[in-house]
């Protein structure tokens, strides 16, 4: 009884270790006079299936709305705020007392972000930051919840000195005065470097050297680091390896980046041709596809990526040229902007706006009837000519078990299918592929209904069991994680035996 006990927790700590995943999250920001209220706001999340939102404040009658929704809040301490909590620990207590404790963990706050983007900031406050971090984690720690809520900071581009090509990125020098102290905190208390990355105006500024397509996730041609050899398919990815190249740099290679703004705008001055709302439902549906199916960066693939959208509504109020106050998923009367595939599963047709999947809802899969060598020679077809990523069925990969010529087929077949428009035509293999309208996936094993499956087999499952917009499911982890565990798990395994 002893083994099995041990060897049923074994087996909980090697699905700790494996399953992990990538989440999508939205800016919720406030800068505007007619939004609809916080309890709406809350029920729009909930309706959408939103499991993450970032705030910019600790605003109570947001804290309230998002009480019991199960959705996972970031708050956040304004930067003019920064100078009274870096001076005074007991300013920070009687914040924690006042605006989170009473609320929490009704309502799940699982980061506090101390100030935004400092070095933008007109204000000299980057001197105030980490000392007002490090009196919220005291903070929290005399409440026994630095363990549960994590805190930091978020960062712009600003901070790079260099980021092209990406194995060259580098933290600007003069920040070092605080970037320096910033990372030990973070490394310390195992909190993520927060960064905001906007392809768009990476675009906007030089359209000379950036293309659209390439900007929006839809290039047909790589960007290839001259350094490392790693093929870049879009800006996110490059811009996103930067910052892991920089921080590798200085001996911060452990550092978890999470993503805290990312988007595009669906509208612009006359200058900003490319703020459209076709051009934002383009990045923002390849970009939740590229979280949610094609986790990692050449740099780190099958690292998982936590991304948090801009924004939530479309904000009146903001400064700035037109596209400033256009970046909105919503419109104040909680209609949406445009369609927005939350899934990461299926095509967006830009023309109606609907969410649309090659395959109407079907599969194909290998028929258990078929004559072993009639399926191998169709097998060996996919996976050749027929020009299917079969990486997901090697030793080791999501679809690997079960290990059968079955299983095995009916994946390359599914994924041949839905890459060659779903047809009749496209499932015959020679009379060894039928149609289905039950979904084959299993386990950490994605079936996709429409598009290619990824390279390296780090596809998985489009939402939480919930139907939440986050990859839930298990992605691949480094062997050299897993190796001891299964080890152990086989030793187990004999001496019950």
């Amino acid at each position: 009884m002893a083994k099995l006990l041990l060897l049923a927790l074994l087996v909980v700590a090697l699905s700790a270790v494996v399953c992990r995943g990538s989440t999508i999250g939205v800016c919720y920001g406030r800068n505007a006079d007619d939004l609809p209220t916080p309890d709406k706001v809350a029920q729009l999340v909930q309706l959408h299936k939103i499991k993450y939102v970032r705030i910019y404040d600790a605003n109570i009658q947001v804290l309230k709305a998002f009480a019991n929704t199960g959705v996972e809040l970031m708050i956040g301490v304004p930067n003019s705020d920064l100078l009274p909590y870096s001076q005074y620990q007991s300013n920070v207590d009687t914040w924690l007392k006042n605006n989170i404790l009473p609320y929490y963990p009704a309502t799940m706050i699982t980061y506090i972000t101390v100030g935004a983007e400092v070095s933008e900031s007109p204000a000299n406050v980057s001197a105030l930051l980490v000392p007002a971090m490090v009196n919220v984690q005291n903070a929290l720690k005399k409440a026994g919840l630095h363990k549960r809520i994590k805190v930091s900071t978020t960062h712009s581009l600003g901070v790079m000195s260099r980021s092209f090509p990406p194995s060259a990125g580098a933290l600007n020098s003069k920040y070092a005065f605080f970037l320096k102290p910033l990372l030990e905190f973070l490394v310390e208390n195992q909190s993520p470097f927060m960064v905001d990355i906007y392809p768009y105006y990476a675009y906007r500024d030089s359209t000379s050297n950036v293309s659209l397509d390439y900007a929006l996730f839809s290039s047909s041609q790589d960007v290839i680091d001259p350094n490392t050899g790693l093929v870049y398919t879009n800006m996110f990815d490059a811009q996103l390896d930067a910052i892991f190249f920089a921080l590798m740099a200085l001996n911060f290679r452990t550092l978890k980046i999470m993503v805290t703004e990312t988007g595009w705008p669906s509208k612009g001055a006359t200058k900003e041709t490319a703020a459209t709302p076709d051009n934002a439902q383009t990045y923002n549906t390849n970009l939740i596809r590229h979280v949610i199916n094609d986790t990692g960066t050449p740099a780190k693939p099958g690292e998982e990526i936590d991304v948090y959208i801009f924004s939530m509504f479309n904000e009146n109020r903001k400064p700035g040229m037109e596209s400033e106050r256009n970046w909105g998923l919503f419109y104040p009367d909680q209609t949406s902007v445009y369609s927005l595939d939350w899934t990461g599963r299926g095509n967006v047709d830009i023309v109606t706006g609907a969410n649309v999947t090659s395959s109407n809802g079907t599969w194909c899969i290998a028929s258990s009837s078929a004559k072993e060598l009639d399926l191998q020679n169709a097998l060996d077809w996919a996976c050749g000519p027929g020009n299917v990523d079969c990486s997901a069925i090697q030793p080791s990969q999501p679809c690997y078990q079960p290990d059968t010529l079955v299983s095995h087929a009916s994946y390359a077949f599914n994924s041949y299918y839905q890459q060659n428009g779903a047809t009749d035509v496209a499932c015959s293999f020679g009379g060894t592929g039928i149609k289905t309208p039950e979904n084959p996936s299993y386990d950490s094993c994605f079936y996709p209904t429409s598009g290619k499956m990824s390279s390296g087999s780090s596809s998985i499952s489009s939402s939480s069991p919930t139907g939440a917009p986050s990859s839930m499911a298990c992605t691949n982890t480094p062997m050299q994680m897993i190796k001891p565990l299964l080890l152990m798990l086989s030793v187990l395994i004999s001496c019950i035996a």
